[in-house]
């Protein structure tokens, strides 16, 4: 009986899956001609669960998918490279951040999850307006177990990740008390806790990435269908 039960249980699930999933592709679908083909930027936190919400959208929308992070320290020659790089001319590597943004905001159907560096001066905040700019807002307790658990994942030129799980949200709370003033200049705020609270959700792992996908998506629908209405305001009579 016991069986019987679980195999209905994983059948459940697995439809509501594909359900959701089948949800995700049909929003993207009807939001896709609207955005024209402009990019999307993923700003705040770094984290495994915004990397695979980027990852996604790309996936549905059809677009190329970048973390801009990733590109900083291959253009200077690794990790280690880039945390020494850092140390030694903060400036220079700056301006290598910078050079990284200008490429990708010069481009179009891309998806990017975008390190803090993109919103630490406002050369780089009037980059991220050629696209639509989305602050995943995440608890730091999440993101601090995400470092913990995958250090890797976390660009080693912004935070020691060989601490321990107190240390590491001491340096996360600095990094968000730095930059957040930058993330709220996003067009929209994806807030999981309100997500979870709006699903009816009691835990915040029981967050997918297509209720994330999903709840972006609205958003661009939103943004836009008012963009429009402005423009159409702003013809001649």
């Amino acid at each position: 009986m016991f069986l019987l039960c679980s195999a209905h249980l994983a059948s459940v699930i697995k439809v509501a899956a594909t359900d959701l999933s089948l949800a995700v592709k049909k929003k993207a679908a009807d939001v896709s001609p609207e955005l024209k083909g402009s990019s999307i930027f993923l700003i705040g936190m770094k984290s495994s669960l915004k990397t695979n919400l980027g990852k996604q959208l790309a996936d549905v929308l059809r677009y190329y998918y970048f973390d801009s992070d990733n590109l900083v320290e291959e253009a200077i020659g690794g990790a280690s490279a880039a945390k020494s790089f850092k140390e030694s001319d903060e400036t220079g590597f700056y301006d290598s951040e910078t050079e990284v943004l200008k490429q990708l905001s010069s481009m179009g159907r891309l998806v990017v999850c975008a390190g803090n560096g993109a919103v630490q001066n406002s050369t780089n905040l009037a980059l991220l307006r050629h696209g639509i700019t989305f602050w995943i807002d995440l608890p730091l307790e999440i993101v601090a177990r995400d470092v913990t658990e995958n250090p890797t994942q976390f660009p080693s030129f912004e935070i020691s990740t060989s601490g321990s799980y107190p240390e590491v949200m001491d340096e996360l709370c600095a990094l968000y008390n730095k930059y957040k003033d930058g993330y709220a200049t996003a067009d929209a705020i994806i807030s999981l806790q309100k997500v979870a609270s709006r699903l009816g959700y009691e835990s915040l792992d029981d967050i997918t990435t297509e209720d994330m996908a999903l709840e972006v998506l609205g958003e661009i629908e939103k943004l836009t269908r008012v963009k429009k209405m402005m423009a159409e305001a702003a013809r001649p009579f």
